[in-house]
């Protein structure tokens, strides 16, 4: 009598176990993560990327080397062109200044001859022929003024070309931009890159997503920021942790081939997402179920 009086309540246990492991998921669906397609931004051969695949990445951290030798032999000769254009500034800030001191001897030489001529001690055509010679150094100083301003404009597009170059010197050092995994390397040291080619693609693994589908029926139960509960397999059968629901699609779908639903018959679902925190156990494309 007393032995059944002990085994009862470890039998009411055992019950509430199996009911809660047989209990039905309302969706089903697969993990995976956000991955973060890193391309490169520059031309050039790779020459260095240590990080194997699975390797953790930090945010910011240097992970491939571009080939920078041609960057900097570009922006050598361009800086040498903007020496020079400095050069020539000053040859013409010279050529001004003694213009203008000529201009200021011709003025006094002007009013001398402009007295002159009224005392009747010089002529007219003396007259004329200083204001020919002041006019013609107005002109000359004008076109000086004219071709300082046109080394001015060419260095400035020289100065803007080499702001272009070392931004692509820096490009040339790709940084991650997440904290993450490296899942797959598309160029190994030695292969040349191009612009918009893909380098690697990298995902934080701490966060996965759930993407599960539910039926029209079923989404009166969904709700955006709702906690649900989420099953996966492991060795010992099925694990439970919570996870929240961070999307729904406005729009359905077809069943996709390697899902089921409760329903055996819906034809027509809706993709939601659920955030489940991931402490190493959750792997991309594992299969998971969630309970409203």
């Amino acid at each position: 009598m007393k032995s059944s009086r002990y085994i009862l309540p470890f039998l009411l246990l055992f019950l509430a176990a199996c009911s809660k492991h047989e209990e039905v998921a309302d969706a089903y669906g697969n993990f995976e993560a956000i991955e973060v397609m890193v391309s490169a931004e520059s031309q050039g051969r790779v020459v260095a990327f240590e990080p194997e695949e699975g390797a953790t990445l930090l945010e910011d951290q240097v992970s491939v080397v571009i080939d920078t030798t041609q960057h900097y032999l570009k922006k050598i000769q361009l800086e040498s062109g903007f020496a020079s254009l400095g050069t020539r500034i000053q040859t013409l800030d010279a050529q001004i200044t003694a213009s203008r001191v000529r201009m200021n001897n011709l003025e006094r030489e002007k009013q001398r001859i402009d007295k002159l001529v009224e005392g009747g001690a010089a002529t007219s055509q003396q007259q004329d022929d200083m204001n020919g010679q002041i006019a013609l150094l107005e002109a000359q100083i004008l076109a000086t003024e004219s071709q300082k301003s046109s080394v001015y404009a060419e260095r400035k597009t020289l100065e803007v070309q080499i702001r272009q170059v070392e931004d692509q010197i820096l490009k040339c050092a790709i940084r991650n931009p997440i904290n993450g995994i490296l899942l797959t390397k598309y160029k190994e040291e030695g292969e040349i890159a191009a612009p918009g080619q893909p380098l690697y693609k990298v995902a934080n693994l701490d966060e996965l997503i759930l993407r599960a589908y539910v039926s029209g029926n079923q989404l009166s139960s969904v709700i955006v920021g709702k906690e649900v509960r989420v099953r996966f397999d492991v060795q010992e059968g099925m694990e439970e942790i919570t996870g929240m629901v961070s999307w729904i699609s406005p729009r359905a779908e077809f069943t996709p081939k390697i899902i089921q639903t409760r329903e055996e018959r819906v034809n027509l679902v809706y993709a939601i997402k659920v955030m489940v925190s991931n402490d190493g156990s959750l792997k991309i494309g594992m299969p998971g179920e969630v309970i409203f």
